[in-house]
């Protein structure tokens, strides 16, 4: 007796995005192995990231007796003791500024650099309970950090102000240039707060460490001190810490003073390599935050 055979014909797998549409599912996949931002989807929970700076911001001066005063005098004291110590005594070079005016604006982008850099690399940790129970994407938590600070940056401008008119220093047109500054600090702090965020999450002793490093980072940026006084190849080594071109093109705009070199692209370059790696290694981290935080 003869049999027949049934060829069995292999059916295609649906496309698998339309059947979890049809299902209602959402199922989470690892990321790619190449770092990429959805830049939708950030705007998506821009809701989510204005919260979080908000809280941030509540923290910062909650249960505190002075307040929001604490962004004027906290620059103000540090200029006073500078002047004493490095105005007076040590007498540094300050592109013909007046000592006061040229440690205020040093200080204006360093307070608002550091403050920045420490928010993002702290808010994946200081958000566990979040992290690990609500999907969101990650990179809003280090986004959110570099926003609070612009207001002690705000305030510590309109105080810039008054030194300005007290010293009567007429801005050059360059200043129209001063939000750049401000957006170059914003993408800096985001660049190393990345790195400093993932980091944090693996080793928690990166809080501990994080103080000492920005102490270090402070002496190693020409805010107390002008850049151009290093001469020849030194300039160049200077210009490997990106907050010197920063510094430098924020006192050029403020106080008029010399503009940064070309040596600034090097500071430049220096931050876009730090941007490009930090998104780099908090995407190759971000699958493993739940599990780690």
């Amino acid at each position: 007796m003869a049999t027949r055979t049934n060829r069995s014909r292999t059916i295609p797998p649906a496309d698998p995005s339309a059947e979890e549409h049809r299902s209602g599912w959402s199922v989470n996949r690892p990321p790619s192995a190449w770092p990429r931002i959805d830049v939708g989807e950030l705007l998506a929970y821009r809701e989510l990231a204005r919260a979080l700076a908000v809280r941030d911001l509540r923290v910062r001066y909650k249960q505190t007796f002075f307040g929001v005063a604490w962004a004027v005098l906290q620059p103000l004291t540090a200029v006073a003791i500078f002047t004493v110590v490095f105005g007076r005594v040590a007498r540094l070079p300050t592109d013909g500024s007046p000592y006061p005016i040229f440690v205020y604006a040093g200080m204006t982008m360093w307070l608002y650099l550091s403050a920045s850099v420490s928010g993002a690399a702290q808010n994946l940790v200081s958000n566990r309970e979040l992290v690990t129970k609500v999907f969101f994407p990650r990179l809003l938590a280090p986004v959110a950090g570099v926003f609070p600070p612009l207001v002690d940056l705000a305030i510590s401008l309109v105080i810039l102000g008054v030194f300005l008119a007290a010293y009567g220093i007429v801005p050059d047109p360059q200043f129209a240039l001063l939000p750049l500054w401000v957006v170059a600090a914003m993408v800096l702090a985001l660049a190393v707060g990345l790195w400093l965020s993932a980091l944090n999450v693996k080793y928690r002793d990166v809080r501990h460490v994080l103080p000492f490093l920005l102490q270090v980072w402070f002496f190693a940026s020409p805010v107390v001190y002008a850049g151009s006084s290093l001469d020849g190849l030194w300039r160049w080594v200077f210009a490997l810490n990106p907050a010197v071109a920063l510094i430098d093109g924020f006192r050029w705009s403020v106080l008029s003073g010399p503009p940064p070199g070309p040596e600034g692209l090097v500071s430049l370059g220096v931050c876009l390599v730090l941007l490009v790696g930090g998104l780099a290694y908090f995407h190759r981290l971000e699958r493993y935050f739940g599990d780690l935080i």
